[in-house]
């Protein structure tokens, strides 16, 4: 059984004064266990809005989301799934640790198992030694390894991500990247991520789903069969990342709505 399955989701958006905004368009995704998926395509082609609805955050107004056959609803997300978003969203009051911690607060753990998953996400993302460092005296890449180490303590067995690396530069966005691979390598975690970046698609996917401008519609399911690293300077690496970016090319323009 899929990890995930998305069965003809749609979504429309509901405007004052105005027609309702028809975002996605019949949806139709398998997401095996373990297995990592980007999501690209033009602004405006509704990646996050999909997001969030696999995520249960919106619901849609059409169709369904499954995850391994239970069906997901708005407002029903759990520990068993994670959600990294493009800010970093830490708490300046607290500490690496305090912030990893404020993930599973809510989850009736006893303090010793959240000390335990603390000290351990952190050593997993390189940052045992700055546990007690305030955010202001932490570098961009290391505030993004913070809350990626924050999304990993519920232990969650699906991790999505919408654009978390977008702000770093190139190299810390490349460190990130290794990270991610290494960790959903060492813990098998099924992983849903949204991007423009098609290199990025390209070294941390193992299929990208392109999706054509508004209303959001599945154009093709790519799959990258190429082994890790994926050095985007290596000639298969650079390959693959053309044909992405020629695939998921939309001439079209996309309606601009106010």
């Amino acid at each position: 059984m899929s990890r995930i399955s998305v069965a003809g989701i749609s979504k429309w958006f509901h405007r004052r004064g105005d027609a309702p905004l028809h975002v996605l368009s019949d949806i139709c995704i398998e997401i095996g266990t373990g297995k990592s998926v980007a999501i690209v395509g033009a602004s405006g082609s509704g990646k996050s809005t999909l997001l969030n609805i696999i995520a249960g955050l919106t619901d849609s107004d059409g169709g369904r989301v499954l995850i391994d056959g239970r069906e997901q609803r708005a407002g029903q997300t759990g520990a068993a799934m994670a959600y990294m978003f493009q800010e970093d969203r830490l708490l300046p009051w607290r500490t690496a640790a305090g912030n990893v911690r404020f993930g599973i607060e809510t989850l009736g753990l006893p303090r010793a198992e959240q000390d335990r998953r603390v000290r351990s996400v952190l050593e997993l993302v390189g940052l045992a030694e700055f546990a007690n460092a305030y955010p202001h005296e932490l570098s961009g890449g290391m505030r993004s390894r913070v809350a990626l180490a924050r999304s990993l303590a519920p232990e969650p067995q699906i991790l999505l991500m919408d654009e978390p690396f977008s702000k770093l530069d190139p190299a810390t966005r490349s460190q990130m990247h290794a990270e991610v691979v290494r960790i959903a390598a060492e813990r098998a975690v099924t992983i849903v991520f949204v991007t423009h970046d098609v290199e990025e698609a390209v070294v941390l996917a193992d299929e990208v789903v392109v999706l054509q401008p508004r209303p959001g519609r599945v154009k093709e399911v790519v799959p990258l069969q190429l082994a890790h690293p994926r050095d985007p300077v290596l000639p298969m690496v650079s390959d693959a990342v053309r044909d992405l970016r020629q695939r998921s090319d939309h001439s079209a323009a996309v309606p601009i709505y106010h």
